[in-house]
């Protein structure tokens, strides 16, 4: 067996206000690996984490010689992410947000007979059985649905808990969330803050 990675030319990636320089990383890294070149639209509220990262990044091209049109940079907000999706010089669009605009996105990507990865909006679970260690998964739990005041896509949004443990699993719960100070996150000892704008809501 013989994996071959041929390169499709330019990958659109398109990232979400959380993580937009991780999840830009993780899409750069394999596209530029597979000999692509890279068009980048960041979420017009992490502006200054688009920028920068694209000044790092043309820094290092040029140390290495690198064509600098190896990877390009956009700025805006739904105007450009749709050009970017009809364009037919894209043959790859990376899209993370919500699920709301990654069916649209699909949608206009399909009519042209382009490819997606679509990263979008998750409804992720625990289970959590009767022989479970039940304070590591109280811990887990408690943290993975109020981290990052839940915005992001793998937030835990489910439990599904054996109903031997169920009431007092719940009750251990109730007791952590109601202690957990809601308000403005600039305020010491404010555990989770409002949502990123009201587009959320």
């Amino acid at each position: 067996m013989m994996e071959v990675w041929n390169p499709l030319g330019i990958v659109g990636i398109i990232t979400a206000f959380n993580f937009p320089n991780a999840v830009f990383g993780w899409n750069a890294a394999i596209a530029l690996i597979c000999g692509n070149c890279i068009t980048w639209k960041g979420s017009p509220q992490t502006s200054m984490v688009t920028i920068a990262s694209a000044k790092i990044i043309a820094d290092v091209l040029a140390q290495n010689q690198i064509n600098p049109n190896v990877f390009t940079v956009l700025q805006g907000g739904v105007e450009i992410g749709s050009r970017m999706v009809e364009d037919k010089r894209i043959p790859l669009i990376s899209f993370t947000g919500s699920t709301k605009v990654g069916k649209i996105i699909r949608q206009k990507v399909n009519e042209r007979f382009g490819n997606c990865l679509l990263e979008l909006g998750g409804n992720n679970a625990t289970i959590i059985m009767d022989d479970a260690n039940l304070e590591m998964a109280f811990k887990a739990c408690t943290f993975a649905a109020v981290g990052t005041c839940g915005q992001r896509c793998t937030s835990l949004r489910r439990l599904l808990i054996h109903e031997k443990i169920y009431d007092s699993f719940v009750d251990k719960l109730v007791k952590a969330y109601s202690s957990i100070k809601i308000g403005d996150p600039l305020e010491e000892g404010t555990l989770c803050g409002p949502l990123n704008s009201t587009l959320g809501l």
